[in-house]
């Protein structure tokens, strides 16, 4: 009897303890082997081949991959289209602004993936996207880092779910380290993703509050530096046309480096949740640091990454493999 109660034990207690690794589990470097084996060279190709037809891939595909894992996480729940019946999150408020170019690329390499037989319906669509992230990256000059693989697509897609799940422009420090922290991720791979606003744009309308109705007194964030202020303001116009769209980083926008630190240490960072890293004496530590450290800062970036991209995988009945990226089986 004792003996059967020491076996039932050590059998819940192991069952305890493998069940939060075996989540994970199924996510592993070179997941397709034996099953697509050239799958990751398939997705590079056509992701240099979108790349040279417009640079708007890169910062489109970083984004919508950020934006699908903070939200039900990394499943490609974010590129499901709406239906009559469900709005999905796609159409939510804060993913208006994502450029179509890293939904393309994610379809298009899905495709091709697809038109070899022995891949057909193998590899998810949430793979492709962690895999295409990877490669617009190195595309920029960034590092190129091996992927975990092995997600299954999400089977849910809802417009409700997004809110309250992704930063605002707004954001302070700990309203940041609070969100990220919800996922596993800690104030260090917080500042290492805020690094990817090395690439792409922004809308006026998104940052018009820190260079017209900054305080009570209505004038500019002290935090901004006054010459970048002065070229915010000509470039977007009291009146904001919400179509004019403004380089995240104003010196190097089309290069995967670190300047985006160097700019936060000159005042230039154009959001409040990005200036906040080097405004705040907790974060301003690490921006100092990356600002005068490539290797460390990309280091931290592959981390950052890897971390993110274990986010809410999809496993056994939760996921599939979409034969659309677009739709649900």
């Amino acid at each position: 009897m004792v003996r059967f109660i020491l076996i039932a034990v050590w059998s819940l207690s192991l069952g305890l303890s493998l069940y939060p690794y075996m989540a994970s589990a199924q996510l592993k470097q070179n997941y397709y082997a034996n099953i697509c084996p050239n799958v990751e060279n398939i997705v590079k190709n056509v992701v240099q081949k979108k790349f040279q037809q417009t640079f708007v891939t890169v910062p489109a595909t970083l984004r919508l991959f950020f934006h699908d894992c903070f939200v039900q996480g990394c499943d490609a729940s974010v590129i499901i289209q709406s239906t009559g019946s469900n709005k999905a999150e796609k159409d939510h408020p804060d993913n208006l602004s994502l450029a179509g170019d890293g939904f393309d690329t994610v379809i298009k390499a899905k495709a091709a993936v697809d038109a070899v037989p022995s891949c057909k319906n193998k590899v998810s669509c949430a793979d492709i996207l962690a895999m295409a992230t990877r490669d617009v990256v190195a595309l920029a000059g960034g590092p190129s880092y091996a992927v975990e693989l092995g997600r299954l697509d999400g089977l849910v897609s809802k417009a409700t779910d997004v809110e309250g799940k992704l930063p605002q422009p707004t954001f302070n420090l700990n309203q940041l380290n609070s969100m990220f922290a919800a996922h596993g991720l800690s104030q260090t791979d917080m500042i290492a993703l805020s690094g990817a606003h090395t690439l792409g744009f922004s809308h006026c309308n998104r940052f018009a509050n820190r260079i017209y109705n900054f305080s009570p007194q209505n004038t500019v964030d002290p935090t901004l530096n006054k010459d970048y202020a002065s070229q915010l303001q000509a470039m977007c116009p009291k009146n904001v046309n919400p179509l004019i769209a403004i380089n995240m980083d104003p010196t190097t926008p089309r290069t995967f480096d670190n300047v985006y630190y160097k700019n936060l240490q000159q005042g230039k960072g154009l959001f409040t949740s990005d200036q906040i890293l080097f405004s705040d004496t907790r974060s301003r530590p690490t921006v100092n640091t990356w600002a005068s450290n490539t290797a460390s800062f990309q280091n931290a970036f592959i981390t950052a990454m890897t971390k993110l991209g274990r986010v809410g995988v999809k496993t056994g009945k939760n996921g599939n493999i979409r034969s659309d990226c677009a739709a649900f089986n």
